[in-house]
């Protein structure tokens, strides 16, 4: 079982980064991007689908450009015809491109999963006769990466002023000079290009069709709610947890159905908690 769960921190890292994709999401532009893993699917098949016919190092980055223009194209007509939407409604156009986005790729790339080629494998290191990959090794450190130099930047750069001023006063910024428009297009393409690298590394050693890949994006939002939408280190541990958590319980075969349920059951818990702590704390 120890052995399923090291192997489960692979899925994890993924959900781990598509975890801080959400939050930055979620702060910054207030949009819950259920279509995140969706663009950098539709991304990484067009870089399979393009190898052969060109280089594979121009594959891969015309499969990242692809990721980035689709996600900037999502992020425009959001900015553009839905500034003033709550959340609700914008996170909802996310969703109608999720369904879209997986259509398109039965359509061009069809059903069956592609044949992504590893760019690394083989063990990175053994503890205890457990084996970690290479893979997983550099999804781990990716998300966490990820979230502190996200931390970092909106703390301690001018950027980050201008993000933060964005996110909470988007009236008020867009009244004192800052381009909000451009500055939230600019969020959507730089997780756009985050989520087509991460498919790309993780897609040969998963389930890597358009459906199973997209719908990754249900344990990523259990672990963006593990910090509430706004805790980048929770959304790091929580995408850790569900990953071990989905290899332990694939090892055993009484127990292997229930991995499906659980990102499931971690959404409704953790929503639950939220809603009981707040009427806790209308109670004081």
């Amino acid at each position: 079982m120890l052995q399923g769960a090291m192997a489960g921190l692979a899925a994890g890292g993924l959900y781990a980064i598509m975890a801080v994709c959400l939050v930055l999401m979620s702060r910054l532009v207030r949009v819950v991007n259920f279509a995140q893993v969706a663009v950098g699917m539709f991304g990484a098949f067009t870089a399979v689908s393009m190898t052969g016919a060109v280089p594979a190092w121009l594959a891969a980055v015309i499969g990242i450009a692809v990721g980035a223009l689709l996600s900037a194209l999502i992020g425009l007509i959001v900015a553009t015809w839905l500034s003033e939407a709550d959340v609700s409604a914008r996170s909802a156009v996310t969703v109608a491109a999720l369904l879209m986005l997986i259509a398109l790729s039965f359509i061009l790339y069809g059903t069956k999963p592609l044949p992504f080629r590893a760019f690394l494998s083989g063990a990175a290191v053994t503890i205890g006769g457990v084996v970690v990959s290479q893979i997983t090794v550099i999804l781990i450190t990716t998300a966490v990466v990820l979230a502190l130099a996200a931390w970092l930047v909106l703390r301690l750069t001018p950027l980050g002023v201008r993000l933060r001023a964005l996110s909470e006063r988007p009236t008020t910024a867009e009244l004192v000079g800052i381009r909000s428009r451009s500055l939230s297009v600019g969020v959507w393409v730089v997780t756009g290009v985050v989520a087509t690298v991460a498919v790309m590394l993780v897609a040969p050693t998963q389930s890597n069709d358009a459906s199973s890949l997209s719908l990754t994006i249900i344990p990523a939002t259990a672990a963006a709610l593990a910090g509430g939408f706004r805790r980048l280190d929770l959304a790091v541990i929580g995408g850790l947890v569900l990953g071990m958590l989905d290899g332990a319980l694939a090892q055993t075969l009484d127990l292997a159905i229930v991995r499906y349920f659980v990102p499931f059951l971690a959404i409704v818990v953790l929503l639950l908690w939220m809603q009981r702590r707040e009427v806790w704390d209308a109670a004081r």
